[in-house]
């Protein structure tokens, strides 16, 4: 973040005492600034048309246009525009079209306003944050998570080890604790995170999970 400038954030809800909570968020925080306010996707991409945001919190259920449709039209014109998921729901279907829409975070809205101005400030940095719950929804959690290894492995040329790892990632492990589960040491799972990264072309792990969730839509084996 410029030393000469708070984080500029957008609010993007239907619900105008939904806007009025998440303002009031960004008030108490010195270095995050309300840029403005849309009730519904087609505002929030007129309104980036004439100054953008570096943030924007994305309600999905709007009416006219939703969230993912919104998201995909902004990242695609401002790719340096970075949209967080902020919603009630978190079914598979929406978590998974959020993500691929190109947005960075999926958080629910009773996230505590410190997790939220933390998720911001990741967001802008070009880091991810999901909700536990977020990844819960969009895969059957079970000891081990396994792809489509051989679609896998032709798409991106992922080792044996990189494949686990991914599976790990989706299940919403941190490098910590990915290297635990491993028992290998913490530069070697992030070496690896990244490695995976590199390889799937994706800049955060939001990206590389919906990316990877497309090779194993239901999540099972």
């Amino acid at each position: 973040m410029s030393e000469d400038r708070p984080i500029r954030v957008m609010i993007v809800d239907d619900h105008s005492m939904v806007r009025r909570g998440l303002a009031t968020i960004l008030r108490i925080k010195p270095d995050l600034e309300l840029m403005g306010e849309a009730s519904n996707g087609r505002e929030a991409v007129e309104f980036c048309a004439s100054g953008q945001p570096d943030v924007i919190l994305m309600d999905l259920m709007m009416p006219e246009m939703g969230g993912a449709a919104a998201t995909a039209a902004i990242r695609k014109q401002w790719p340096q525009v970075q949209v967080i998921a902020l919603t009630s729901f978190q079914e598979k279907d929406l978590v998974r079209e959020a993500l691929q829409a190109g947005a960075i975070g999926y958080l629910l809205k009773n996230v505590s306003a410190n997790d939220l101005a933390a998720a911001i400030r990741e967001a802008y940095a070009g880091r991810s944050t999901l909700a536990p719950e977020a990844i819960q929804a969009l895969i059957k959690v079970e000891p081990t998570t396994r792809f489509s290894e051989e679609d896998l492995a032709d798409a991106f040329q992922l080792t044996p080890r990189e494949q686990e790892v991914l599976a790990l990632v989706v299940e919403g492990l941190s490098n910590p604790d990915i290297a635990e589960r491993l028992v290998i040491s913490r530069s070697t799972a992030k070496a690896h995170v990244s490695n995976i990264l590199s390889k799937m072309g994706v800049t955060n792990r939001a990206e590389a999970i919906a990316l990877a969730l497309q090779y194993n839509p239901s999540g099972e084996e």
